[in-house]
């Protein structure tokens, strides 16, 4: 048998923990020649460059 926690967990630390799992966004910047957007510091897949 596991042993069961023998104090509540308070709000905050729960939120510190839940917090790791936070979905991060890709940073998107507008491409020089054809205008669309693409991820920083990678090659456009529209057109090449």
């Amino acid at each position: 048998m596991t042993p069961l926690p023998k104090r509540k967990h308070s709000t905050r630390r729960k939120g510190k923990r839940l917090a790791s799992n936070a979905v991060v966004l890709p940073q998107l910047v507008v491409c020089k020649n054809c205008g669309k957007k693409k991820r920083s510091h990678r090659i456009c897949k529209y057109c090449n460059k």
